[in-house]
């Protein structure tokens, strides 16, 4: 998994830095600023949390899937126009490992 993330933080990077936003769509969310890309962030939680209480009636997950990628993917589009990537997330998480996930909310206090 962590090459994928490596692979598209680095396309993210470069066209961040260096495509048209006429003609990317990356860079056109640069170019817009960071309200439209939270705004796309909160669009597609949205749209994930619909697809999730569908499939827990129909118990087809191909739309929580397709919904939670479109999500991972503005989420790594907001960390790379916050000077972050996907990979600084997947190393926070390989620190938690050994912590219990009550352990670890209880630390935030």
């Amino acid at each position: 998994m962590s090459d994928v993330i490596q692979q598209l933080t680095a396309i993210l990077e470069q066209r961040k830095k260096s495509a048209d936003p006429d003609s990317s769509y990356v860079a056109s969310l640069h170019h817009q600023g960071l309200n439209k890309i939270l705004e796309k962030v909160g669009e597609e939680a949205n749209e994930t949390i619909i697809a999730a209480k569908d499939s827990e009636q129909t118990g087809d997950t191909k739309a929580v899937v397709y919904e939670t990628a479109d999500l991972w993917f503005h989420s790594l589009v907001m960390l790379s126009h916050l000077g972050a990537n996907g990979i600084d997330v997947v190393n926070e998480l390989a620190k938690r490992f050994d912590m219990s996930g009550l352990e670890e909310k209880a630390s935030r206090k």
